[in-house]
C-alpha cells in the first residue's frame, strides 16, 4: 500500500493514519470538521490536500448511518481502489453500502477493537492498534483483492486480524461492549442526582463501573439505535439476572433461617458466576499507571505554531497524551501545556529549550492515567 484516504480524524481515523504514516504511506486527510482535520495534520498524520488521483485504500472512520452514503459518494468521485470502515457495528452498513448505490465489491467491514477514554484526534496514537484485534467482515460480494487490501492494513497498524461473519459480529460486540456501555451508563445516572456526600466516597470501583460511561451521546445513539436487536437480547438476560439478584437480596434480612440461608447461597453463586465469566476475559498486561505532567509553553498568535510546537515534541520521540489550549484573543500568544509522562519531561523540556520555546519554570502534576 502506498497511498490511503482517512475519512474523519477522530480518535479512531487519526490514529490510523498515524499508523500508515509511520510505516511510509502517504495518507491524505478528509474531514466536514476542519478544526479536528488540521489538529490531526499538525500531528503528522496526514495531508490536508486531496490526492492528485485515486488511492489505494480508503478508510472511512464515519458513524455507522453514514457509512452508505459517504462510501457511494467516493465511490463516484473515484477517491479510492479499495474501501473499508471502522464501525462496531457491521449488518447496517453493508445494507446501506448496497442501498446507496455503492460497489460492494470494493469494499470490506472493519472494525479495530482499540480505543481511549478520550475522544478527538489529540488522543490518537500510532501503536493504539499494536496486538489488538481488528475484525474484517467480507462479504459474498467483496473481491479478493478488497480483502487482502483489508488484511494489509490490519498488518500496518500492528493489529490482529479476525474474520467474521457480519451477523456473529454484531452479536458479539452487543454482548462485549454495547450492552456493557449502557449497564455503565444506568449505573453512571445513579449518580446525576446523588446526594455530595455520597459522592464523595466513591472508591475505585465506581470509577471501574461507570468509566467507560464517559462516552459521546451522539455516537453510542447511533451504534445503539444500527445494533438495537442484538443489545436488547443481551439486556433481556441481563434483566432476568437482576430480578432474581433483587429477590435474593429482599430475602436475606429478617427472612426464617432456612429462606435466608438459600438466599444466602443464591447471592454467593450468582457472584461465583461473575468470578468464572470474568475469568474468561482476556487481560492486557500491564506496566504501572503512568503519570502525566502538565508542561505549559508559550505559543506566539501564528499560523503553524501549534503544528510546529508538535513537530519539536515529536523530535523527542515523546507521545502526547493531550493538550489543553488557553487564549486571549487580545494576546499576542497563547499557554498550550502539553500532558506527557512524567518519565519524559526532562527529555521534552530540553529539546523545547533547545528549540526556543518558552516555558513555565516547574511543570504543574496533573495525576495519574
Amino acid at each position: 500500500m502506498r497511498t490511503a484516504v482517512v475519512v474523519g480524524t477522530g480518535l479512531i481515523g487519526t490514529s490510523i493514519a498515524l499508523a500508515l504514516s509511520r510505516r511510509g504511506v502517504l495518507v491524505y486527510l478528509d474531514d466536514a470538521d476542519t478544526t479536528a482535520a488540521r489538529t490531526a495534520e499538525a500531528l503528522g498524520a496526514g495531508s490536508l490536500e486531496m490526492p492528485a488521483g485515486q488511492v489505494d485504500l480508503a478508510v472511512l472512520a464515519v458513524p455507522p448511518a453514514s457509512i452508505g452514503t459517504v462510501l457511494a459518494r467516493c465511490q463516484r468521485d473515484g477517491l479510492a481502489h479499495t474501501y473499508t470502515d471502522v464501525a462496531s457495528v457491521k449488518v447496517r452498513p453493508h445494507e446501506e453500502v448496497r442501498a446507496a448505490g455503492g460497489d460492494p465489491s470494493r469494499y470490506i467491514g472493519g472494525h479495530p477493537l482499540a480505543g481511549a477514554e478520550r475522544s478527538g484526534p489529540l488522543a490518537a496514537r500510532a501503536d493504539l492498534f499494536e496486538g489488538r484485534p481488528w475484525v474484517l467482515t467480507p462479504s459474498p460480494l467483496t473481491d479478493r483483492s478488497a480483502l487482502n487490501r483489508g488484511l494489509e492494513l490490519v498488518s500496518l497498524c500492528g493489529g490482529v486480524p479476525v474474520l467474521m461473519d457480519t451477523d456473529a459480529h454484531d452479536r458479539a460486540v452487543a454482548l462485549t461492549s454495547h450492552a456493557p456501555h449502557l449497564v455503565a451508563s444506568m449505573m453512571a445516572a445513579r449518580l446525576e442526582h446523588a446526594e455530595a456526600e455520597h459522592i464523595r466516597v466513591s472508591g475505585q470501583g465506581l470509577r471501574d463501573v461507570t468509566r467507560i460511561a464517559a462516552g459521546e451521546p451522539a455516537l453510542w445513539s447511533d451504534i445503539l439505535t444500527a445494533n438495537a436487536d442484538a443489545v436488547a437480547d443481551v439486556l433481556d438476560g441481563f434483566a432476568k439476572d437482576l430480578e432474581r439478584l433483587i429477590a435474593v437480596l429482599r430475602a436475606l434480612p429478617g427472612a426464617e433461617s432456612e429462606a435466608r440461608r438459600q438466599a444466602a447461597a443464591d447471592l454467593q453463586e450468582l457472584l461465583r458466576r461473575g468470578n468464572r465469566g470474568h475469568a474468561r476475559v482476556p487481560h492486557k498486561q500491564r506496566s504501572q499507571p503512568a503519570e502525566y505532567v502538565a508542561i505549559p509553553v508559550a505559543v506566539p498568535d501564528q499560523p503553524g505554531a501549534l503544528a510546529r510546537l508538535f513537530s519539536t515534541v515529536g523530535e523527542a520521540g515523546v507521545n502526547i497524551e493531550d493538550v489543553r489550549i488557553e487564549h486571549s484573543l487580545d494576546q499576542p500568544s497563547g499557554l498550550v501545556e502539553l500532558l506527557v509522562e512524567s518519565t519524559s519531561v526532562a527529555g521534552v523540556r530540553r529539546v523545547l529549550d533547545a528549540n526556543g520555546w518558552t516555558m513555565r519554570e516547574k511543570p504543574l502534576l496533573v495525576g495519574e492515567g
